[in-house]
């Protein structure tokens, strides 16, 4: 049995995101969440919340054991981007792309 959450929409670029998730793919959740706790970016604090509603979803929903969860599935997805013009070099237009993610997160019992 395994017990999902899902963030979309983050303000953050999928590829700062999937540094950090790197770091729990296949870790226990308590090993998961203290690496998050330690590690100070932007992609952890949202991951962290993320974390936390699986875990939330396992225990509640499913009566899993929260001692014995891991992370079984932990990806990042591009979510839409946000196209803003910027103003550049003789009289041209350029354009500055604000990434979104989409950060999904799965949870087992050992």
């Amino acid at each position: 049995m395994e017990a999902k959450a899902i963030a979309k929409g983050c303000r953050i670029s999928p590829i700062k995101a999937r540094l950090v998730i790197d770091l729990i793919r296949g870790k226990d959740v308590k090993d998961a969440k203290t690496i998050l706790v330690n590690y100070n970016t932007k992609a952890s604090k949202l991951i962290l919340k993320v974390l936390d509603s699986a875990t939330a979803n396992a225990v509640n929903n499913n009566k899993l054991d929260e001692a014995k969860l891991f992370v079984s599935e932990a990806r990042v997805d591009a979510g839409p981007v946000m196209k803003r013009i910027m103003f550049d070099s003789r009289g041209h237009i350029g354009r500055k792309d604000k990434r979104t993610s989409h950060i999904v997160i799965c949870v087992k019992e050992r």
